[in-house]
């Protein structure tokens, strides 16, 4: 069986889509499936310095990358070249597999692969979950219909959590559906990443470092932790926040400007983007992870946490927050500043507790979120699609 995934951006700006597919993709190569990717070059306000029109290694997958077309409706990402790919191409596989909503390369693929008559799988991204139909509303309101044929007729829509499932039929979805959760790597160790951190940011040893690492966008509710940790400054904890990430440059001049409104300017780090090595050292060096999400339909930063040792902090809309209660690896709170606030404060004043709930976070990411276990699931229900067979259905 040929295999294609197609996905509008494989920018690492555009956050954990790009990430989950490569990894997805090397995952799958590696148990001997024929899979690779078509996508553009987009990359945000620019574009992707990568070959085009050419079968390309990138990240140790190869991809097709084809140049995006410049119109006004950029998160659109619309492609006339990735168009044209796909209707000489597409012919050429057995099963195709889109990624993301609401953008034209997924629309384009499922469209042709009705034409073609090639089934095709959807992966919605949490993109259906009420808060993510809300933001940008009118938009979605006008894409709806076209998004809801696309995924009526896909033979099946792969879901990370049984509550993304939900979400899928709560959006009219009559497809079939099944879960298969997203993976994690063990992060690369770093020598003295507690020591090495503090000597980085120049922050004072002993000091507990919180950490925010995601794109920096009102999804996210960075603003939310900022919050709770003035209440704690008030209180006259001792903490250091790292926030990490990208994010739109109005939305970061908010989150600066609050920062020094809060009084947290001293007490705050705000790094950027950070990838390899440095996202490596954040993670295994910081004792406090936070993400107050609105919606989260996985949540890679988190399991990336886990897989590092450290307790984590999220809301129920984080969907993977049941596993992460069952689990004891984390605290689920709901998303009001003072439960953020006393979560915090548990976490702050309690050493043993951060590594009781970080050994357990360890050991749930080791037994549930491995790569290799995801593309033996992925590769079942791929079969069974080829095959005509039955494959398990999420209820």
């Amino acid at each position: 069986m040929k295999l294609l995934h197609v996905i509008p951006s494989l920018a690492k700006v555009k956050g954990g889509p790009t990430q989950i597919l490569l990894e997805i993709v090397r995952a799958l190569r590696d148990k001997g499936c024929d899979t690779e990717i078509v996508t553009t070059n987009d990359n945000g306000s620019e574009v992707l310095d990568v070959p085009l029109y050419q079968r390309v290694q990138y990240e140790h997958v190869p991809v097709w990358f084809l140049p995006r077309t410049f119109l006004p409706m950029k998160e659109f990402i619309f492609s006339t070249a990735l168009t044209s790919w796909l209707g000489e191409h597409l012919k050429e596989y057995d099963l195709v597999h889109t990624h993301y909503l609401f953008s034209y390369a997924p629309t384009c693929a499922a469209a042709l692969a009705r034409f073609h008559k090639i089934p095709y799988i959807a992966t919605p991204y949490g993109m259906l979950t009420p808060w993510a139909l809300n933001h940008k509303r009118l938009k979605k309101q006008v894409y709806s219909p076209i998004e809801r044929h696309n995924l009526n007729q896909a033979v099946a829509i792969h879901c990370a959590t049984p509550e993304e499932s939900r979400d899928v039929r709560n959006f009219g979805i009559q497809a079939p559906t099944f879960v298969v959760p997203y993976g994690v790597n063990l992060p690369t160790y770093q020598f003295q990443s507690k020591q090495s951190i503090r000597e980085r940011y120049n922050i004072k040893p002993g000091t507990p470092i919180v950490l925010f690492l995601s794109r920096l966008h009102p999804k996210k509710r960075p603003d939310l932790l900022l919050q709770a940790l003035s209440k704690l400054t008030s209180l006259n904890y001792d903490f250091h926040l790292i926030l990490a990430g990208s994010g739109e440059s109005d939305y970061l001049a908010y989150l600066t400007h609050l920062v020094s409104s809060l009084g947290l300017a001293r007490r705050t780090t705000i790094p950027g983007f950070v990838m390899g090595a440095d996202k490596d050292l954040l993670l295994q060096g910081s004792d406090i992870f936070v993400l107050p999400s609105f919606s989260e339909n996985f949540g890679i930063a988190v399991a990336e946490a886990m897989a590092a040792g450290v307790p984590v902090i999220v809301t129920p809309d984080v969907q993977i927050a049941p596993d992460i209660a069952a689990a004891n690896a984390g605290l689920v709170v709901e998303g009001e500043l003072d439960a953020l606030v006393r979560a915090i404060q548990e976490l702050l004043i309690s050493p043993n507790r951060r590594i009781e709930l970080g050994e357990n976070g360890k050991r749930l990411v080791s037994r549930r979120y491995s790569w290799s276990a995801i593309a033996v699931n992925l590769t079942s229900v791929y079969e069974a699609i080829g095959q005509g067979k039955r494959f398990p259905v999420a209820r």
